[in-house]
């Protein structure tokens, strides 16, 4: 009964983590993202405490997943000077992450959790139009 109820609960999780990707704007999209990668590296970090080496290289190649896809998103036409400081700044968030690996750097990971959580907020500050507007203009 305990497994099938840790079933069941893991596929609602699933259920509500799809339907907030399929109503999200791109600007939703990349919020949730910055999320999911900081979520991952608090998992790596607690894994890494526990001695967890296998669960902790998981989430951290899972956040490294994360960040390259963001890092690969990026309108340098668009965005300019600034898609290509955050461009570098996802580059280094990476080689960080891999020497946390690497390395059970816990410094590292932290780092990469304090640049991450700085663009979150950053991105999170941006006013958004409201959705009725953006889809009649």
């Amino acid at each position: 009964m305990y497994g099938s109820s840790r079933q069941y609960a893991e596929q609602y999780r699933k259920v509500g983590v799809n339907t907030a990707v399929s109503d999200a704007d791109p600007h939703k999209l990349v919020a949730l993202l910055l999320t999911g990668a900081c979520e991952r590296i608090r998992l790596a970090e607690a894994c890494m405490e526990r001695g967890d080496h296998a669960r902790k290289g998981k989430a951290i190649g899972e956040a490294c997943a994360i960040v390259g896809h963001l890092n690969g998103s990026l309108d340098h036409e668009a965005g300019g000077e600034i898609a290509g400081n955050l461009s570098a700044l996802y580059d280094y968030v990476l080689q960080r992450l891999t020497m946390g690996n690497l390395h059970n750097d816990q410094a590292a990971l932290l780092e990469s959790l304090s640049l991450l959580g700085e663009i979150e907020s950053a991105w999170n500050a941006i006013p958004q139009q409201p959705q009725a507007a953006a889809t009649s203009a």
